[in-house]
C-alpha cells in the first residue's frame, strides 16, 4: 500500500491563487506532477463539483476540498499551508491549512479508513497547530502519517491510536446519560468523520456518552438496538438521507447539516439533552429520507416540496430508462408497426415465428420473421416497464414523506391514477396524499401491543383507504380533465410555440448545469417521456430530445473552444476540455462547471445561447428520443438522427464561438506562456 502523502505532495507557505477554485486546481496539478493522477482534469472537475454542493471551509482556518474521482487510481492527500490564506466559505474567515483529499471512485475500505482518521484529526487543535509550525515538507508528512497510522514505523504515541471506533460508543460518562448520532455527507470521506469526532469531543466535555454511526465511504457498524433504546435523544448531522431512519422512531431529535457539529458541537449536545427532557421536542417519525440535510424548521417549504418530488422522480427514472430503451430496441428490430402486434410475444415462439409480411411488419429489420419476434418481445418488456412509471413515482413520493409505511399506499395511488386517467399529475398528488396520510397515522399514539402492527397493517391499510377514497370520490374527475387539457395543449404546440418551448428548456439546462433549474427541466422531460408510453410521435418525445441535446452542448462547446483557441484558457482548463468531450457526449452537463466557476460572466451566457439554439432546433426539426439519458450512446433511440446531429452541432458551434468571442475581450490567463 503506497503512502497517502509524500513530500512531493506538500507545499509550505505557498501562494496558490486568490480564490478556492485556483487553490483546488493548483493542488490537483501538484497531485499530477507527483504522478498520482491518471487525469488531472477529471480530478479538478470532480473536486469543483463537490465544492459546488457545499463549502469545505471549516472553523480554525482549515479547508478540506475532497472528492471521489476516476482521476486518481490510489488515495492521495495534497497539503498546502497558504500565504496568504484563501476564503473557502468558513464563517470565521479564510483558510491557511488546506488538504485536497482525492479518493478513487472504487477505493478500497483500508485506504478510506485512513482518510477518515485524517478527517477526525483535523478537528484536534494540537494537530492543526503542529501543521502550522512544521518547518519542512518531511515534518508535514511525518505528522500526517503518524496521525493516520499509515506510515512505516509509526510512533507508539500516535494520536490516532486513541481515536474511537467508527461507530463504537465511548466509555460511559459519570452522568449516566447517553446520546446517539448519525453523521453523513454526500461523498462520505471527510465531513462525515469530522462531525463524528466533534460530537464525541463535545459529549466528553459535557460528561455524557455518545455513540456515533458514520454512514460514510469507509463503511460503518450500525448502532445496536440496545444502544439506540438506551439513548435519551438522537442527533442527525447529515447532508443526505439517514439509512434505516425508522430505527430511531420516537426519539427526541436534533437535525442539522453535517457541518454544524464541527462549528457548534457543544451547542448540539446541549440541545439534545434539553430535547430529551422536553415532551414537546421534535421526535423521529421516520418521515424524511432522501436529500435530508436540515431540520424541518430550517428547510423551506419550496425546498421540502422539491426534495419530495425529486425523490419520486429519481426512483422512477430507472423504469423510464429500461422501458424507453426496450421500446426503442423493439422498434429497431420489429419496426414501428410492432406497436399493434405485441401479442406476437405470447402467441409465437422461436420455433413458431410470425409471418412478418402477412402481419404488415414491413419495417422489421432485414424483413426477418425472427427480428419481428425479437422486436415484439422487447416492445412488450418495455411497455411492461412503463406500466410501473406512475406507481413508482407516487410510491416513492409517499416514501419520501412517510418512509417505508408510505410505499404501499403510494403505489396503490399511482395505480389508481392510471385507472382514473389522471396521469402523472394524479400520481404526484396521489403520492403526496398517501404520504401525508401515512405520516399522520404514524404520529398517533397507540398502546404498546399495537406498535408492531402499525407499519405492516394499520398505516398501509388506513392510508390506502383514506387517500384512495379522496382520489376516487373527490379528485379523480377534476384531475383527469386537467390532464386531458394539458395533453391537448402540448399536442397542439407547433411551429413557433414548440420552438419557444425548446428554447426555454435549453436555457434552463445550461443556466446552472445540474442545479435546480437544470433538474426541473430534466424532470419535466422524463415524466413526459413516461406519459408518451408507446406512442411513435408524441410531443413528449420531442421534449426529451430537446432537453438531452441542450444538456450536451455546454461541455462539448467548451471542449471545442479549448481546441480552437487554447491560448484563452489556463492549463487546467485545457485539461478539463479533454475530459469534457466524453462528458458532453454522454450528456453530463456538469462537465462545464469548472469553466463556469472560473469565468461565469463569459461562459454561462455563451452556453445558454448555444443550448437555446439546440433546444429550438430540436423542436423545429421534430427530433424525438425515447431514452432519458446516454447522449450519443443511445442514438438508436433517436427519431430523425440527422436532425439530432444538426441541432447538436449548431448549438455547440454557437456556444463555442460565443465563448471565444467573449474571452477574447479579457486578459489572457497568466499560465498561457508556459504552454
Amino acid at each position: 500500500m503506497s503512502d497517502l502523502i509524500t513530500r512531493d505532495l506538500v507545499r509550505l507557505d505557498a501562494s496558490l491563487g486568490s480564490d478556492k477554485e485556483a487553490v483546488i486546481r493548483a493542488l490537483a496539478d501538484v497531485v499530477g506532477a507527483a504522478g498520482r493522477a491518471s487525469s488531472v482534469g477529471q480530478l479538478i472537475n470532480d473536486a469543483l463539483a463537490r465544492e459546488g454542493t457545499s463549502s469545505t471551509g471549516l472553523p480554525g482556518g482549515i479547508a478540506i476540498p475532497h472528492c471521489r474521482t476516476a482521476g486518481v487510481d490510489e488515495p492521495t492527500l495534497a497539503f498546502a499551508r497558504l500565504n496568504p490564506p484563501v476564503d473557502f466559505g468558513a464563517k470565521d474567515g479564510p483558510a491557511d491549512i488546506v488538504f485536497l483529499i482525492a479518493a478513487p471512485a472504487g477505493g478500497d475500505s483500508t485506504h478510506l479508513q485512513l482518510l477518515t482518521k485524517l478527517a477526525r484529526a483535523l478537528v484536534k487543535p494540537a494537530f492543526t497547530d503542529a501543521l502550522r509550525d512544521a518547518e519542512s515538507n518531511d515534518d508535514v508528512v511525518d505528522l500526517v502519517s503518524r496521525e493516520i497510522g499509515g506510515a512505516p514505523a509509526p510512533r507508539a504515541a500516535a494520536p490516532a491510536a486513541a481515536a474511537p471506533a467508527v461507530a463504537a460508543a465511548p466509555a460511559p460518562a459519570t452522568a449516566g446519560r447517553s446520546l446517539v448520532a448519525v453523521t453523513a455527507c454526500p461523498t462520505g470521506i471527510a465531513h462525515t468523520y469530522m462531525a463524528a469526532e466533534a460530537l464525541e469531543a463535545a459529549a466528553a466535555r459535557a460528561g455524557v456518552t455518545i455513540a456515533v454511526e458514520t454512514q460514510g465511504s469507509a463503511g460503518s457498524t450500525p448502532l445496536s438496538p440496545e444502544t439506540i433504546s438506551q439513548a435519551a435523544a438522537v442527533i442527525f448531522a447529515v447532508d443526505v438521507g439517514v439509512r434505516d431512519r425508522g430505527r430511531f422512531a420516537g426519539k427526541p431529535v436534533v437535525s442539522s447539516g453535517v457541518k454544524r457539529p464541527i462549528d457548534e458541537g457543544d451547542q448540539m449536545i446541549a440541545e439534545a439533552l434539553r430535547y430529551a427532557d422536553d415532551p414537546n421536542a421534535p421526535r423521529v417519525e421516520g418521515s424524511v429520507t432522501a436529500g435530508e440535510g436540515a431540520s424541518g424548521a430550517n428547510e423551506s417549504w419550496g425546498g421540502r416540496i422539491r426534495r419530495v418530488l425529486m425523490t419520486g422522480v429519481s426512483y422512477m427514472i430507472p423504469f423510464v430508462a429500461a422501458g424507453g430503451l426496450l421500446i426503442a430496441l423493439g422498434f429497431l428490430f420489429g419496426g414501428y408497426e410492432i406497436v399493434n402486434h405485441g401479442d406476437i410475444a405470447t402467441k409465437n415462439t422461436l420455433f413458431n415465428l410470425p409471418d412478418a409480411n402477412a402481419l404488415g411488419l414491413e419495417h422489421a429489420l432485414f424483413g426477418s420473421n425472427l427480428m419481428a419476434y425479437i422486436g415484439a418481445l422487447l416492445f412488450v418488456l418495455g411497455a411492461a416497464a412503463f406500466g410501473f412509471l406512475v406507481p413508482a413515482l407516487a410510491g416513492y413520493i409517499a416514501y419520501a414523506i412517510a418512509d417505508r409505511p408510505g410505499i404501499a399506499p403510494g403505489f396503490v395511488m399511482g395505480a389508481i391514477a392510471g385507472t382514473l386517467g389522471t396521469g402523472f399529475i394524479g400520481g404526484i398528488i396521489g403520492g403526496v396524499l398517501a404520504g401525508v396520510v401515512a405520516h399522520w397515522i404514524a404520529m398517533r399514539k397507540v398502546p404498546t401491543w399495537a406498535r408492531g402492527l402499525m407499519p405492516v397493517l394499520v398505516i398501509p391499510l388506513g392510508a390506502t383507504l383514506v387517500s384512495g377514497l379522496v382520489m376516487v370520490v373527490l379528485l379523480g374527475k377534476p384531475l383527469a380533465k386537467l390532464t386531458g387539457a394539458l395533453t391537448d395543449g402540448l399536442n397542439s404546440l407547433s411551429g413557433g410555440s414548440a420552438i419557444l418551448l425548446g428554447v426555454i428548456l435549453g436555457l434552463m439546462m445550461a443556466f446552472d448545469m445540474g442545479g435546480p433549474l437544470n433538474k426541473t427541466a430534466y424532470a419535466f422531460a422524463t415524466t413526459g417521456l413516461g406519459a408518451a408510453a408507446t406512442a411513435t410521435d408524441a410531443p413528449e418525445l420531442k421534449v426529451m430530445a430537446a432537453v438531452m441535446l441542450a444538456g450536451m452542448v455546454p461541455p462539448l462547446a467548451l471542449a471545442l473552444a479549448t481546441v480552437v483557441r487554447p491560448g484563452l484558457f489556463t492549463i487546467p482548463e485545457r485539461e478539463n476540455g479533454k475530459a469534457a468531450w466524453l462528458m458532453g457526449a454522454s450528456f453530463i452537463t456538469e462537465g462545464a462547471i469548472p469553466f463556469a466557476a472560473a469565468d461565469p460572466l463569459r461562459v454561462i451566457p455563451s452556453i445558454m445561447l448555444g443550448s437555446a439554439v439546440t433546444g429550438g432546433l430540436a423542436e423545429a426539426l421534430g427530433v424525438t428520443l425515447r431514452a432519458p439519458h446516454g447522449g450519443i450512446f443511445v442514438i438508436f433511440a433517436v427519431g430523425n438522427i440527422l436532425g439530432f446531429l444538426i441541432a447538436l452541432v449548431a448549438g455547440v458551434l454557437v456556444a463555442a464561438a460565443a465563448v471565444v468571442a467573449l474571452k477574447s475581450t479579457a486578459k489572457a490567463p497568466a499560465d498561457v506562456a508556459t504552454v
